[in-house]
């Protein structure tokens, strides 16, 4: 998913309405910190006028990061790992997993989802690790040598858990010949 450009004109249109919506609660804002009354909002020092704007964004800000991390566990709870937020937001899923720590149960993750890998004589197993949202595997290469533990490697997709898996299986043929490619999946993908 590649986060969406916003267009000059939809740029101005945002700005119209977030400037529509700030006035009333600015105003309302103002007149409680003064005792004036809202119609007399403008009628001040400018630079009081202009803290008094600048207090209303702070609200606005802290509702727009309550809104925002509603949506992330919402897309969490219908699925969404931390790697899809990061794109959606324009961060690294771990940026997302600190934005949003508790947007994706790691007890209701799908611990499914492991396929077997079969190339060059070898096998190899690819898992979800649910302890930092992403994929590992191990494999045994056709000529015996079993994968080190590789923990430490983990990995953003199943495709690049399949690609490592697959450099290793090559690496450790029993002989020169290629062997074709075949997938074992639990079926859940």
């Amino acid at each position: 998913m590649v986060t969406p450009e916003i267009t000059t004109a939809e740029l101005t249109a945002l700005d119209t309405a977030l400037l529509e919506a700030l006035n009333p609660l600015a105003a309302s804002m103002r007149a409680r910190a003064t005792g004036l009354p809202e119609d007399r909002m403008w009628a001040a020092d400018p630079s009081d006028v202009a803290l008094s704007i600048l207090s209303t964004w702070k609200v606005v800000d802290e509702e727009v990061k309550r809104l925002t991390a509603i949506a992330a566990q919402t897309a969490g709870a219908h699925g969404a790992s931390y790697e899809r937020m990061g794109v959606a937001w324009g961060i690294t899923r771990q940026g997302a997993r600190k934005k949003w720590p508790d947007a994706v149960d790691k007890s209701a993750a799908p611990k499914t989802g492991a396929s077997n890998l079969e190339l060059f004589g070898g096998t190899a197993e690819l898992f979800r690790d649910t302890s930092s949202d992403g994929w590992r595997w191990k494999g045994q290469g056709a000529d015996g040598t079993c994968s080190e533990d590789n923990g430490a490697l983990t990995l953003a997709t199943k495709e690049e858990a399949a690609a490592h898996a697959g450099a290793f299986l090559k690496e450790h043929t029993a002989d020169e010949g290629w062997m074709p490619v075949r997938w074992v999946t639990d079926g859940s993908g």
